[in-house]
């Protein structure tokens, strides 16, 4: 669905800062979710350093605040539990009353919960990965200008998603496993980001999605014996500054005008090959399910 293919100019080695080097995001205002650590808190530190207001979530505006008064940023603190659709909604109300917003950068997750839990009877990482990003970009759409962008986080994760979106286990509960309902849940990133971008088509706004790369952040609190599993990774294994690097280049990066419905990694476009029938149908068949579980919610 991109209109413009950008020439790669940067790699796996390359920061959030390097990134976004020479860009200048005065006037500009960023929504980022889960600010508190991670990948969140970089992005957040670096759109801020080029000169953006950053309205940043955590599950608790105290734990967004405080992440800002360790940058130092005058940002804006918003609280939003992603399993908890009310709190996203209060949310959107929040950031509705605020400035209008260039972007979104969907940036919180939950990865490899070891047993199957559930909220409202769905499977939690989907609902957290998922759906809650779903409610508060689509309720947010609106509050974006023309010209600004969506970036919703993925994972190379999503070909752990060896069944596909199952549509038909929303709850988990057949034949549950970590990595596989981790990788349905990255999966779904993706489709919406398409889904979303279709959306968009004639409004001059965009929406891309991403594998950041493998990265030992908070994310990663859930996988029993995570020194081990990260020893293995240690020849893939980026900083969290350069973790950052491919949401910050999709967010700003002016090549990337005008290019939408793709997926990167290291600030490159990656093809998605999935074999299990049309992307596009697949997505809309997500799209309705998730409207389905937000009206039964």
């Amino acid at each position: 669905m991109t209109q413009t293919q950008p020439t790669p100019a940067f790699d796996k080695t390359s920061t959030a800062e390097h990134v976004t080097e020479g860009a200048d995001l005065t006037g500009q205002t960023w929504l980022v979710t889960g600010v508190n650590s991670g990948l969140g808190f970089e992005t957040a530190r670096v759109l801020a350093m080029r000169g953006a207001h950053v309205i940043g979530t955590a599950r608790t505006a105290e734990k967004a605040r405080a992440a800002f008064a360790r940058l130092g940023v005058d940002g804006t603190p918003v609280s939003c539990e992603l399993t908890d659709l009310g709190s996203v909604r209060a949310a959107v109300s929040s950031v509705t009353n605020l400035r209008p917003l260039r972007g979104i950068v969907a940036n919180a997750g939950v990865m490899a919960i070891q047993d199957c839990q559930q909220v409202h009877g769905y499977e939690k990482q989907l609902f957290t990965n998922h759906v809650g990003h779903f409610v508060l970009v689509t309720g947010l759409v609106e509050r974006v200008e023309s010209g600004g962008r969506f970036v919703i986080l993925s994972s190379g994760a999503h070909r752990m998603a060896k069944r596909g979106l199952e549509l038909d286990n929303l709850s988990g509960e057949d034949d549950y496993a970590a990595w596989r309902m981790y990788g349905r849940s990255k999966l779904a990133n993706i489709f919406f980001a398409r889904s979303l971008s279709r959306r968009l088509e004639g409004t001059g706004r965009t929406a891309n999605s991403l594998h950041p790369g493998v990265i030992e952040t908070n994310l990663g609190r859930h996988v029993p014996n995570r020194e081990a599993m990260y020893g293995r990774l240690k020849d893939v294994l980026k900083t969290v500054e350069q973790g950052a690097a491919t949401q910050c280049w999709a967010a700003v990066h002016p090549a990337l005008e005008g290019v939408t419905g793709e997926y990167f990694s290291d600030c490159a476009v990656e093809n998605v090959l999935w074999p299990e029938g049309d992307i596009d149908e697949l997505g809309e068949q997500l799209w309705s399910v998730t409207e389905e579980i937000v009206a039964a919610v």
